[in-house]
């Protein structure tokens, strides 16, 4: 995996359900290295920090691979990558190979991988559509929060050496089709709630929907 654009936002307003709001999902590439910190990315706009940034979602990275499937649904947006609201544009980032405490230098950082994104309706007004989400979910490939373990800066060209590969547990794109299922499988229920490359939080919840044998 590569870095292919790095990303940054400052804070942008707009009016929901007639109240004003701030958000950091509109990312535009930036041309310098960037600093992957415990909690955020350095310089990089955090609105709302019950949802986003923190330990668990320090930085969020999505595949270039997945551009054409979103610039194909919607060919009249303006395109440049940062788009999905991703801190780093990562070349051959494919969810189905990283698995949920996957530990990864990249630069001078080393990052673990955590959770997929779960798309909010911020995401829907930047695509200024309302079927966005259900497409985003049904696709499949939601990119990747990471915990940053040692802080450090990342730029264009770094590649992702993995340290560490978890054992007993699922890959992103399991998890994120375990999240939305209706019928949550049992086994990947019990991996995932054991997990603690996962806030404690959801994995509580998660824990909630299984069955007693």
């Amino acid at each position: 995996m590569k870095i292919i654009s790095t990303n940054i936002a400052k804070p942008t307003t707009f009016i929901w359900n007639g109240k004003e709001e701030t958000t950091g999902i509109y990312k535009k590439p930036v041309d310098t290295s960037i600093f992957l910190g415990n909690e955020t990315v350095k310089d990089d706009e955090v609105s709302d920090r019950k949802h986003h940034g923190g330990e668990y979602k320090a930085c969020y990275l999505f595949s270039t691979d997945q551009y054409p499937y979103w610039k194909n649904l919607y060919p009249n947006l303006d395109w440049s990558f940062g788009m999905l609201g991703e801190n780093l544009t990562v070349e051959g980032l494919n969810e189905k190979e990283l698995h949920i405490g996957d530990v990864y230098k990249v630069g001078n950082a080393l990052v673990q991988i955590t959770q997929p994104r779960e798309p909010c309706y911020k995401f829907a007004m930047k695509f200024d559509s309302n079927d966005v989400l259900k497409q985003f979910i049904d696709h499949g490939y939601p990119g990747t929060y990471v915990r940053v373990l040692k802080e450090g800066t990342v730029k264009n060209g770094d590649t992702f050496e993995l340290v560490e590969k978890a054992t007993d547990s699922i890959s992103i794109f399991q998890f994120f089709e375990l999240l939305y299922a209706k019928e949550k499988n049992q086994e990947l229920l019990h991996l995932v709630v054991e997990n603690e490359a996962l806030p404690l939080k959801k994995r509580i919840k998660l824990a909630a929907y299984i069955k007693n044998s």
